[in-house]
Parts: C-alpha cells; sequence; structure tokens
C-alpha cells in the first residue's frame, strides 16, 4: 500500500505541475488573448478539439509511467542505496548547490539531443516518436504527449542524474518543474522572446517556442531542448529559423475580425 500511495503521490506532482502549466498557458494565450495576439501565432491555424483529446490523453500516460519510474529511482530500497541521491541540503557545499542546476541543464539536453535524433530514425521514429509529432500545430498540452516508449526515454533523464552526480531531491523537485515550465513554452504556439534575441551574443544558444515549432511542422531539424549548442556545432539547425523567428516577432495585426 505504501507503494501505491508514494505512486499516487508522485502522480498528483507531476500531473498537477503539468496540468496548472500547460492550463495557464492555454487560458492565457489560446482563450483571454486569442483575438489580440492571433496575429503573433507562429502557425495561425488552431488546433481542433480531437488534438487537445489526443494530447491530454497521451500526456496522462506519461504522468502515470514517470510516476512509476520515479518512484523506484528515488525511494525504492532496492535501488536508492545504489543512487547518489542525499538528503541534507547542503552536505556539498553552498557551490554544488547551486553549481548543480546548470549541469543538470547541460547534460538534460546534450541526453535529449542525442536521443530525440536517435528516435528520429526511421526504423524507431513510429514506434518512439510518432505520437508526439501528430501535433505538427502544437499547444501547451502537447509537453507530455508522449507515445510510452518515448515516455520511457524522456524519463531516462533521472537515473543518468541519480547515478552521474550527487543530488538533493529538491534538486531534482526544482529541475523537473523548470522542465515542464520550459517544455510548455516550447509547445505554446507563440514566442515570448523579444525581436531579435536569436540573434543576440546570448539568445542564439536559447531555443525557442519558433525553433521547436519548426519540428513538429518540418519533423526534420531543430532537436535541442533548451539551448541550440547541438544544432549549431552538429549542423542540424534549420536554415530558415532566423528568418521565421523575425517574421514571427514582426507580424503586425491587419484585420483583427479575422481571428475571432
Amino acid at each position: 500500500m505504501d507503494v501505491l500511495d508514494n505512486i499516487l503521490g508522485a502522480a498528483q506532482k507531476i500531473g498537477g505541475r503539468y496540468f496548472v502549466a500547460a492550463t495557464v498557458a492555454w487560458f492565457i494565450f489560446y482563450i483571454v488573448l486569442r483575438s489580440r495576439l492571433a496575429h503573433k501565432k507562429i502557425q495561425q491555424k488552431w488546433p481542433g478539439k480531437a488534438d487537445y483529446i489526443r494530447e491530454i490523453g497521451y500526456s496522462v500516460a506519461t504522468i502515470g509511467l514517470f510516476s512509476i519510474i520515479s518512484y523506484f529511482f528515488l525511494f525504492h530500497p532496492a535501488i536508492r542505496p545504489y543512487t547518489q541521491r542525499y538528503d541534507e541540503w547542503n552536505a556539498f557545499g553552498t557551490a554544488w548547490t547551486v553549481a548543480a542546476f546548470p549541469i543538470m541543464l547541460f547534460v538534460h539536453d546534450t541526453y535529449f539531443y542525442f536521443t530525440h535524433r536517435l528516435m528520429h530514425h526511421p526504423l524507431l521514429f513510429k514506434w518512439f516518436h510518432l505520437v508526439h509529432h501528430r501535433s505538427t500545430n502544437p499547444t501547451p498540452y502537447a509537453a507530455y504527449a508522449f507515445h510510452p516508449l518515448e515516455a520511457v526515454v524522456e524519463i531516462g533523464i533521472l537515473p543518468v542524474f541519480l547515478f552521474l552526480f550527487p543530488l538533493h531531491i529538491l534538486h531534482i523537485a526544482f529541475f523537473f518543474l523548470f522542465m515542464i515550465l520550459y517544455n510548455v513554452y516550447g509547445h505554446l504556439g507563440f514566442e515570448l522572446y523579444p525581436a531579435g534575441f536569436n540573434k543576440s551574443w546570448f539568445g542564439k544558444w536559447v531555443n525557442t517556442s519558433v525553433n521547436h515549432n519548426q519540428h513538429h511542422q518540418y519533423f526534420k531539424g531543430n532537436y535541442g531542448l533548451y539551448f541550440l549548442f547541438w544544432d549549431r556545432w552538429l549542423g542540424t539547425i534549420r536554415k530558415d529559423y532566423d528568418q521565421q523567428y523575425e517574421k514571427v516577432k514582426a507580424a503586425t495585426q491587419t484585420n483583427p475580425s479575422t481571428y475571432k
């Protein structure tokens, strides 16, 4: 019973973060500001009811898998002693407590880039990644819309973290909160960064909603999650990315009634 309670507790936390983040983003951009910001939408078409049902349905399954796997690696007595999870927040000093977060971001981005590219291989794509790409015009609810096989790959970053370096449970909690927030932004369908950000000294290395939206629309290129390091270093960033970013940010509203 304790195992089931712990798994259900994990599902509440993971599912709560997903539904709150996705629903707040959806309500603001797809309901409240829909008419005012429609001309700024990355793809002008809007999702249908079937898109929401598919995205939320697969996301619920993903939350279930994430919860089960998270429980075993974080709490199960047969596994936890072999991880590097620790209990005292500052056990490794302030420097490591702070540095762990950017290190986790880079490690996760690297893990995501290469597993993502692998799942685009023709032999694997339809089994792992096709479900997620059915959202060619994604909504915030697409953030966890994975096939169960892909969901296992995605949560695979957790054991990588736990066996690779020492982490407190709060590192995990804060990191996965940031992850779902950025994931929702990546699937938002609107660009939140300012004009010119994509070509700034910092922004050229940061993934954007435009960048990831192109990946969903065209299926090729733009494989990163938080950053564009690997896409730029390995030549997989789409050549029309900057042009599309600038087009979205330069969009002006010419006929408001069109979008109501």
